[in-house]
């Protein structure tokens, strides 16, 4: 579940830019969020329950501008559609800072929305955060206040969870559910950049394997250079297979010139590089990191890291 910092400061102003999130996660989702053909896709109608989908899709259309598939973002990662077995889902509080319900809100929180507006019949007399109707209209609410009413859907993420990180794992995860991109369908420099991090975000919440090169081949998750080659893959690109192999390939981009998204980033020595990730913007990697994790969204630089450089699979090669 998230960090739960959904702290009851109704309207705080963000700190990021939709143009920054966006040109992280790419134009597709531009088109998934904004408009264009929002239906669930075969992804989101296996994972999401038929009840919690069903919710989302009927709770969007009270905020004019607002995508089923962020409310089911958010759904998933506060508690996977309400299938999370930890504390605070069905009752009781998930950590201290009090959250509670399958979309983890403080009772002061709740209290504000449900006191600002009328929830539709269905859920519970009062209405209760741990009803899932209530708290997936409740969501919708919240959302529309802090930011998608004026047209800012960054501000209304940060203001569910007050973090960078999570903005850009709800949007890559929003675009998994509704986006209709297909593999390999334009191989221009950008549109392979993009279509990269496509793929690499409809891996998220997989398991780190050694050696794994995802379900497509047989395996149910995979190691960093394996969710590389396979993202780039899927845009008509060849990869070699290791991390190693992969930064001697190149093309670097030259020390000091800013990244940009679809660049793959290194880490160890030039000579013994062991771990690499997939640039998505916004300072942020997704990257398959290490036995016992899943991929996720993280930031490429921390303190005490090793980083060694990175490349660009992506630019147009000489002819």
């Amino acid at each position: 579940m998230g960090s739960r910092l959904k702290l009851a400061l109704i309207g705080a102003a963000a700190v990021i830019s939709i143009p920054a999130i966006i040109g992280a996660i790419g134009n597709g989702l531009v088109t998934a969020l904004f408009g264009g053909d929002d239906q669930p896709n075969q992804q989101a109608i296996v994972d999401i329950p038929s009840d919690y989908l069903d919710l989302y899709l009927a709770a969007a259309p009270t905020c004019p501008g607002l995508s089923w598939s962020i409310l089911a973002a958010i759904g998933k990662i506060e508690t996977d559609h309400g299938r999370s077995q930890l504390p605070g889902v069905r009752e009781g509080e998930e950590n201290n800072k009090g959250a509670g319900g399958p979309m983890q809100f403080l009772q002061a929180t709740f209290t504000s929305v449900t006191a600002r507006h009328t929830l539709p019949p269905g859920g519970a007399t009062p209405p209760s955060r741990y009803n899932p109707h209530d708290a997936v209209f409740a969501a919708a609410h919240l959302l529309c206040d802090n930011g998608i009413n004026r047209g800012d859907l960054n501000a209304a993420i940060y203001s569910y969870n007050h973090a960078d990180w999570y903005v850009a794992q709800v949007l890559a995860q929003a675009q998994t559910y509704s986006s209709t991109i297909g593999r390999g369908a334009d191989t221009s420099p950008a549109s392979a950049a993009q279509q990269a991090i496509n793929y690499a975000t409809g891996q998220l919440g997989l398991p780190y394997q050694w050696g794994g090169n995802g379900p497509d081949a047989g395996d149910a998750g995979f190691d960093c250079s394996g969710l590389t080659t396979a993202a780039y893959a899927s845009a008509g690109i060849t990869l070699p297979r290791t991390a190693a192999t992969q930064f001697r390939a190149g093309p670097r981009v030259p020390e000091g010139q800013s990244l940009i998204p679809g660049d793959l980033v290194f880490y160890g020595t030039p000579s013994r590089i062991h771990h690499v990730g997939l640039y998505v913007g916004n300072g942020q990697m997704i990257h398959a990191p290490d036995f016992g994790q899943k991929i996720k969204t993280a930031p490429y630089r921390w303190r005490g890291d090793d980083y060694a450089g990175a490349t660009r699979p992506h630019a147009p090669r000489p002819l």
